[in-house]
């Protein structure tokens, strides 16, 4: 059975099922983000702005430890490596890596910078305002250093490594050579996958994947995305810019296309998405489940169709949440069934 062929509906199973055995370290910006959830009434005597009132209050993980969970959640041995302050947000995110089985090991605390907090006060499916706490200035060429080490040391042994860049501070040029380096060097060539920021355009190089949006893909390059052309045209310049071995760009409404690895090869993946409530987390999604796949061994059509899958499912849910084997098995079984064309796409 060939896990590379998009005709066989079991080898996918089975590539979901070995992602049990895939090992992944995330490394880069770690958030907590913070949700008060409560209904509203009447506006402030104070100023025309509501009163919200609380009913509860949500931590999850956010930024590269959002994408650390969305891996755990499919079952994929995780391990995360990052920056939180000394507070009492970096020692939420340390016991809600442990509640998820996160190796936290890369874990490192900067006593002199405050854990990236975003608090978003909802009512009902609508956010009211979000708060947002962080110092995103680029740490000092020792803290650049050892961070890029611990994150190599622990890119041993693992199956791929995803660079989770929010523009926060955490990701340097040491950052992106140590994980190149670490993926040349393994026995077996891993893949290196970059979700990036327009603060690091400068530092991608020598890549395996990256994977922009509409937005950043644009600023990268300078060029406008109005159809499936002209993001294929950009898609290659990026992957040319870059270094990089394969281009991927997600686009919203217009799915997600993805170039390489052999020059001419270029696919375009339509939405998934049926209703869309929140685009929170939707970006790491989509980066952890197709590494959690390309490691796992599916192709990279492969790969990005189950990712675009999954990133319709999560974009369905309002907030910051992370996709889970269950339901990617569930989501794929009603597809394959009430749509067996599917299986063959291309």
């Amino acid at each position: 059975m060939n896990p590379h062929r998009l005709s066989d509906a079991e080898a996918i199973f089975e590539l979901l099922e070995k992602l049990r055995h895939v090992r992944v370290l995330v490394a880069g910006d770690i958030m907590l983000d913070r949700y008060i959830w409560g209904k509203s009434d009447r506006l402030s005597p104070e100023a025309p702005v509501p009163v919200v009132d609380a009913k509860r209050i949500e931590d999850r993980l956010g930024g590269a430890a959002n994408a650390a969970r969305n891996l755990r959640g499919l079952g994929v041995q995780v391990s995360l490596c990052g920056l939180v302050g000394d507070d009492a947000e970096g020692r939420t995110v340390v016991q809600l890596l442990e509640q998820a089985g996160i190796d936290h090991e890369g874990v490192l605390i900067e006593r002199s910078r405050p854990t990236t907090f975003k608090t978003r006060v909802m009512v009902g499916m609508y956010q009211m305002v979000r708060v947002d706490r962080e110092d995103a200035t680029m740490r000092e060429q020792p803290m650049q250093h050892g961070l890029a080490a611990v994150m190599q040391a622990q890119a041993m042994g693992c199956d791929a490594v995803i660079i989770s860049d929010y523009g926060k501070g955490a990701v340097s040029p040491h950052l992106i050579e140590r994980a190149a380096a670490a993926a040349t060097t393994s026995n077996t060539k891993i893949p290196v996958i970059v979700d990036p920021n327009k603060a690091n355009f400068s530092m991608y190089r020598g890549i395996t994947i990256a994977k922009p949006n509409k937005k950043e893909a644009e600023a990268a390059t300078g060029l406008t995305i109005s159809d499936r052309s002209s993001a294929f045209k950009v898609a290659w310049k990026l992957r040319e810019q870059w270094q990089a071995s394969m281009m991927m760009v997600t686009l919203a409404e217009m799915g997600l296309v993805l170039v390489g690895p052999d020059e001419g090869e270029e696919f375009h993946l339509p939405t998934e998405a049926r209703e869309v409530f929140d685009v929170s987390g939707a970006g790491d999604c989509v980066t952890a489940v197709f590494t959690a796949f390309l490691a796992a061994g599916a192709s990279p059509l492969i790969a990005g169709m189950i990712a675009n899958i999954a990133a319709g499912m999560v974009v369905s849910e309002l907030g910051t949440v992370a996709i889970t084997h269950d339901q990617l098995r569930e989501k794929l079984r009603s597809i394959f069934a009430e749509h067996p064309e599917r299986l063959a796409i291309l």
